[in-house]
Order: C-alpha cells, then sequence, then structure tokens
C-alpha cells in the first residue's frame, strides 16, 4: 500500500493594520494628516471660497512650512518601516504621499507657463 504525503503549505496571512503601532509610525501618520488638511486648507481658501491669493505672502510661509513637515512624516514612514518593521496602511500612505511630494517639486518646474 503506497501512502501519499500530502504538503500543506503555510500562505502568510498579510496582518496589514490601520492605524500604526510604533512611535514613529504614528508621528509620520499624524505629520501626513496635518500635511494634507494644511494643503486643502489652502487650496479651498484660494479656489473656491476666494478669500486669499496665490501670489500673497502667506502662500510663500505655508509651501515651505508643509514641504518640512511631510519630508518629515516620509522620513519617519521609512524609518519605521525598515527599523521597527511597522506595517500599517497610515504608514505606507505617508510614504507615498511623500513620494509624491517630492515628485512635484522635482517636476513641477517643466510645467510652469512664465
Amino acid at each position: 500500500m503506497v501512502v501519499h504525503t500530502v504538503y500543506k503549505y503555510k500562505i502568510p496571512v498579510n496582518n496589514m493594520d490601520i492605524k500604526p503601532k510604533t512611535r514613529l509610525g504614528k508621528w509620520s501618520a499624524w505629520l501626513n494628516i496635518i500635511f494634507l488638511i494644511v494643503i486643502s486648507i489652502s487650496v479651498i481658501s484660494v479656489l473656491v471660497l476666494k478669500i486669499l491669493n496665490f501670489d500673497d505672502h502667506w502662500w510663500d510661509v505655508t509651501v515651505p512650512v508643509s514641504f518640512l513637515i511631510e519630508m518629515t512624516a516620509f522620513i519617519t514612514g521609512i524609518i519605521s518601516v525598515t527599523k521597527n518593521k511597522e506595517r500599517s496602511v497610515l504608514v505606507y500612505f505617508s510614504i507615498f504621499v511623500g513620494i509624491l511630494t517630492i515628485l512635484f517639486v522635482l517636476l513641477h518646474s517643466l510645467f510652469i507657463n512664465d
């Protein structure tokens, strides 16, 4: 009598949470949320409400400050994923938004019509 053994392979289950668990992951997620809120309020106040103008000095302050906030979120997100093995949706989203921000800064001058 021949007995065939059936091997059962363990399939890794994706244990990805929405909220981060590490301190750096939480910093990354909150800084990303702050960046998105600041940019959203700025764009809405200019384009929809017509309260402010992109040519005013407030925009010259808002853009560098929000860029530094997003780069800090990007760096803390990368550190938390690589060093602390953080696996959360908000941290990966923060890294994704950081990459998009870097690409925007590098490529936006190609499309300015002055």
